[in-house]
This record gives structure tokens, sequence and C-alpha cells, in this order.
């Protein structure tokens, strides 16, 4: 139904419960001339008359009276529909529907959730992890988490924090097959590195070099698209790697990895949050969002310290226990 017959019906309704033209343009905020108006045009387009009105008083004729309580209750519905709308809308509970990378990024997200079910209980998280971006739109996103700022556009992206690309290795690893130098070194120690899994197309290493992003291809050793693998390569003493800090940073502190070539360390990508319009969420959406932020933006637990990173590089001794 147009919106101007709309508008028309519910002023005609409104008017025979106040029993007055110029409260029902009060109560929906437009002017007498206005209301009167639209109940007009709504009886020349129906083509009959539905109030009889004088200047003290309205009345509803016979066909008026079948109008309305034929309309009546479709209004009814229509109200209760909105004030449920707006209630949902306050309501900190419901499907909260969020997308993010696959490659590791469960470890991060689910402490982030954990916090937020057990704060709103009537939370329902619907996750997708997908290393693919995908349309925002189709897919009713609520939150999304990237590599990367989304280019997709009326969507508002925030870098969370950046992300390091660390070449580190184990313990045991620098115990049998030394610690490298210089990026010429790489050429003698076992690499390991990371395929798309949507392509199959190597990751090269991102490494920094005076001042500049290099792209380096490393001859792996070992290869995989799957970079929870990765890194458990990494731990065991295996190979060393590229990997990024939020999957490293517990283990590099921990003593359980060790950074190395720390002037070539990366930081040209960042790990973003992005959603639409806040103005217009829920407020389950918005509470989530702040949750996020004062969780995650540029939080130590994922960002190292340039001090922590040389204490880091410099230990040395036995490998320890994983827990």
């Amino acid at each position: 139904m147009p919106i101007n017959e709309f508008k028309a019906i519910a002023t005609f309704a409104k008017a025979v419960e106040l029993g007055s033209i110029r409260r029902a343009a009060l109560a929906h905020g437009v002017t007498p001339q206005a209301a009167s108006q639209a109940i007009a045009q709504l009886e020349q387009h129906l083509g009959v008359r539905l109030l009889h009105r004088t200047t003290r008083s309205l009345a509803l004729t016979e066909e008026g009276q079948h109008f309305l309580e034929n309309t009546q209750p479709a209004l009814a519905a229509l109200d209760r529909a909105l004030a449920l709308a707006r209630d949902a809308k306050d309501e900190i509970a419901g499907p909260l529907r969020i997308v993010g990378p696959k490659s590791c990024f469960a470890a991060l997200l689910m402490p982030l959730l954990d916090e937020f079910c057990r704060l709103y209980p009537g939370i329902q998280p619907d996750v997708q992890l997908d290393d693919g971006i995908g349309n925002w739109v189709s897919s009713r996103v609520d939150v999304g988490f990237r590599i990367g700022a989304t280019a997709e556009e009326g969507v508002i992206s925030r870098q969370l924090f950046p992300m390091q690309l660390i070449v580190c290795a184990a313990p045991s690893y620098l115990a049998t097959h030394g610690v490298p130098a210089t990026l010429d070194d790489l050429a003698a120690h076992r690499c390991s590195v990371y395929r798309l899994p949507a392509t199959g197309k190597v990751f090269p290493w991102y490494l920094t070099v005076h001042g500049d992003i290099e792209h380096r291809h490393m001859s792996p050793a070992f290869s995989t698209n799957d970079a929870e693998l990765e890194l458990e390569a990494v731990l065991c003493g295996q190979v060393m790697g590229q990997l990024a800090n939020f999957l490293v940073a517990a283990h590099i502190r921990a003593g359980r990895l060790v950074p190395l070539l720390l002037p070539h360390i990366s930081h040209h990508m960042g790990l973003h949050i992005y959603y639409g319009s806040r103005a217009a969420q829920p407020k389950r959406v918005r509470a989530f969002l702040d949750l996020a932020i004062t969780r995650l933006l540029d939080s130590p637990d994922y960002v190292l310290s340039d001090k922590e990173l040389v204490a880091a590089s410099q230990r040395s001794g036995k490998p320890r226990r994983r827990h």
C-alpha cells in the first residue's frame, strides 16, 4: 500500500479515536489542514464519504464505520510490529552475525565472544570464518574482521592493531640450524610458506628493507594452506616461518619462539573491524563493537613492543614446555 494511503487511513482512524481531526493532526505531528486534506483524499480515492464533520464535531458514516472495522485489526498489528522493532533495537539479545578470516582467527575471536556472551546471555552468535571477502548485504553481516581494510562501499572500517609479520623459530630449530644474521642467510635455512586456500598461490614473505616492503618468495621446506598447521610446524622446530603477531605473541613471550631479523619485521597491514552506520544498528551490535574496540585496539596482548622483541631475540637455552 502506498505510504500516502497508509497515512490517510491512520489519520482517519486517529480522528475517530480522538473525536477531532485537529487532535489527530497533533498526534501525528502534522497541521490540521494536512490531516483534513489526507482524509478528504482518502474519501475521494474510495469514492465514499467516511465522516460527517462540522467545525465542532465529527461522526462516522455507515461506510466509514465498516471501513474502520475492517482496517483496525491491520493498524493494530502494524502498531505491534513497530513497537516490537523498537524494543528489539534496544535489547542486547538475539542473533549477532560476524564474519572474519579463517586462518587462525578463532583463537583471537573466541575470548571476545565468550566475554560478550557472559555479559549478555541472550546473544546468539552466528559466525562465518572465510578468507574470502563476501557480499556485506547478502550475508546480512553485523560485524566483520579483516586483515586489511574492506573496500566495500558504505562500510565503515577501523584498524584495531598493526599486523607485525615476524620471522621466528623455535629454540630447538636454532640450536640445530643456527641463527640467521642477514636476509641472505635465509637461503640456507628451512623455511615455511603459506598457500592461499582459494587459489593455492604461495604467499610471499613481506620484509622491510631500507624502509620499503619487499616481497620475497622463499624456497619452501614446508608449505600448507592452514595457518595453524604452519604455526605448529614452527613450534615443533621443523622450520622457521614468518608469522603474524596475534599468532605468536604469547609464544614469543613464553620463550617457545624466538623473533629473528628484527629490522626486517613488516607492519604494513592491520587487523580491521568493519560495520555499517552505528546510528541505525541494534543495541547488541553497538555493544559488541564497543567491547571489541575496547579489548583489541592496539592491544598489548597481540602487539609486541620493540623492547620485548629485542629481549626475546637475545634469549637462549633449552626450549620451554608448551602448555
